[in-house]
């Protein structure tokens, strides 16, 4: 038994004032329905709904009831749909993913929905989401979190200072990047490189947030956030929603000719929380990899690329070593050889990634697997990816500690599918 992704659909990502989360989620959905080449999703017997911060609008609970319910009036979801939310913060899209993904292996339904949709821009008052983002952390015992990044503040020589100007996330990812360049010599030049490489995938993504160039020397010269990051390797606030149809190998025989030869097949999900560890062992990104490629039969070096949780363009280089790209401590001098640009022996982050295409939370996983799902088909246009077979997603979310709260590591295959 397989799954396979049929359908993918995400709306541009970007400050959308005017769209409500059911506006961004009826537009993601018809997206998806579209490029799965079906007239409605009569046929889906579950979905799996993220929004992290749709509680600002008063709707606490039932999200994707709310969010969906126009198309299941309308008849283009079934009215009877079951929906169940899930939430992991910035992990949000890969677990409703991973779910849907489980709900078709186990033959509970043949066709699934996984779809992730935030706000995050508020066009009165800016900043009031930086506060939100500290529900990411640990809020029973904030004395710990607090404990460990000055302990780790000190072991590099840095400073631990949150500031209501930008998210605490920002600043942990500072200390982060700041202890990675005491021990292993990364530099700020490193991060800058990759971020240069981020905008300038970006600018040939019409759904990316930004869509311009910048060189290095622009990024390092852009203003100061937390530690070495620039606002130009910080991923920036923003709207959006994605989705994914995922659906039974039965169910894929029974679709025409043109969805069939478009399918692409998920080969594998990885999955890891997160916990209090030492600074200088591997994150739980290495176990979820681990696991991921222990499921798909792959090793590291079959991997044709990859978009990874680049909330700051330092994971990028972190995450490189974590999923076994190249050595511990070796991810700065990687990405310096361009290895990860398109072209490279391990393209990342073709879309934008997060610093480039947008962060709305719950749909970058989603958004992730639409990126790695449109370079397997051959159909990235100008960033595409040459005869890429293997594609990889990796997607973090919350904070634990000196990492996040959880991880998602999904592996996609272009080979199997199912011919006429």
């Amino acid at each position: 038994m397989h799954a396979y992704v049929i359908g993918i659909g995400m709306t541009p990502f970007g400050k959308a004032p005017e769209m409500d989360h059911r506006d961004l989620a009826g537009d993601a959905l018809a997206d998806t329905l579209r490029d799965a080449k079906l007239d409605d999703g009569s046929d889906i017997g579950q979905a799996f709904f993220g929004s992290c911060l749709m509680h600002r609008t008063g709707q606490t609970m039932i999200r994707g009831q709310a969010a969906l319910r126009r198309p299941m009036a309308n008849g283009l979801l079934p009215k009877r749909m079951p929906i169940t939310n899930v939430e992991g913060a910035c992990a949000t899209g890969s677990l409703a993913l991973r779910a849907a993904r489980s709900a078709v292996l186990s033959g509970d339904t043949d066709l699934a929905m996984a779809m992730g949709v935030e706000k995050l821009f508020d066009p009165g008052n800016p900043s009031a989401v930086f506060d939100e983002m500290g529900g990411g952390f640990d809020t029973l015992d904030r004395k710990s979190w607090i404990a460990e990044y000055a302990r780790a503040a000190h072991e590099s020589g840095s400073n631990w200072e949150p500031a209501g100007d930008r998210s605490i996330a920002m600043d942990t990812y500072g200390l982060q990047a700041a202890w990675h360049m005491h021990h292993y010599g990364t530099t700020p030049e490193q991060i800058a490189m990759a971020a240069a490489k981020s905008h300038r995938n970006g600018s040939l993504n019409p759904k990316a947030q930004y869509q311009f160039r910048m060189t290095p020397e622009e990024v390092l010269a852009d203003r100061p956030v937390s530690g070495p990051l620039t606002r130009a390797m910080c991923a920036p606030i923003g709207d959006g929603a994605a989705a994914v149809l995922i659906c039974s190998e039965n169910y894929l025989r029974r679709l025409p000719a043109a969805t069939r030869e478009r399918a692409i097949r998920i080969r594998a999900s990885g999955i890891a929380g997160g916990t209090f560890r030492a600074f200088d062992e591997p994150s739980l990104s290495r176990v979820a990899a681990d696991q991921a490629y222990a499921a798909a039969g792959v090793n590291p070096d079959a991997v044709d690329l990859a978009e990874v949780h680049d909330a700051t363009s330092f994971c990028e280089i972190y995450q490189a070593e974590m999923l076994r790209f190249c050595g511990e401590g070796n991810g700065g001098d990687f990405v310096a050889s361009g290895a990860t640009e398109i072209g490279g022996r391990h393209p990342m982050n073709t879309s934008g990634g997060l610093v480039s295409k947008g962060h709305p939370i719950a749909a970058t996983g989603l958004a992730m697997a639409h990126e790695i799902v449109t370079q397997l088909r051959g159909e990235a246009g100008e960033r595409q990816v040459t005869q890429a077979q293997i594609g990889l997603t990796e997607n973090g979310g919350g904070v634990i500690g000196f990492e996040e709260a959880v991880c998602v590591v999904n592996i996609f295959d272009r080979d199997g599918g199912i011919g006429p």
